[in-house]
């Protein structure tokens, strides 16, 4: 199934350190990493690349060993949440950006059937998310539309 949905057909990935801790050698309080975070998302940073950015600027490996908690969740209790989870959030711009491009070029088949894809991916994962309470009940994917939830 993960491979038919995401096209991929490799296992490889990296492997999280076994101990759950805060390094010893980092110097951040729990309360600070969680100001940084809120900071960052104030900034328009997705939690994705709040993750990276504290992760090159800080050392800071996994914010769920220092906080216990997810900076996804973390964002959500201080409310600054996004209004869309960020994988639907990607998949729907590039599916904009697809339609853009078939504008231009209408006879891109290619891209016809890659954008078929594309949003059978994001119908299946607003399905998904509407389940978990995750977006609106009524939310709904329509390609006329879509340019306006992501700008």
């Amino acid at each position: 199934y993960q491979r038919r949905v995401h096209g991929g057909s490799g296992i490889s990935a990296s492997a999280l350190p076994y101990r759950r801790q805060a390094p010893r050698w980092s110097t951040l309080s729990p309360s600070a990493i969680v100001d940084l975070i809120v900071k960052y998302s104030k900034k328009g940073m997705t939690p994705s690349q709040i993750g990276v950015s504290l992760r090159d600027a800080y050392g800071i490996p996994q914010v769920r060993f220092f906080t216990g908690r997810k900076i996804l969740r973390i964002l959500k209790k201080k409310g600054c949440g996004p209004q869309i989870p960020e994988d639907l959030y990607y998949l729907i711009k590039k599916a904009v950006s697809m339609r853009k491009h078939l504008e231009i070029n209408k006879k891109d088949q290619d891209c016809k059937f890659r954008l078929i894809i594309i949003e059978s991916r994001i119908h299946r994962l607003s399905r998904f998310y509407r389940k978990k309470g995750q977006v609106e009940p009524k939310f709904k994917y329509e390609s006329a539309k879509a340019s306006a939830l992501i700008s």
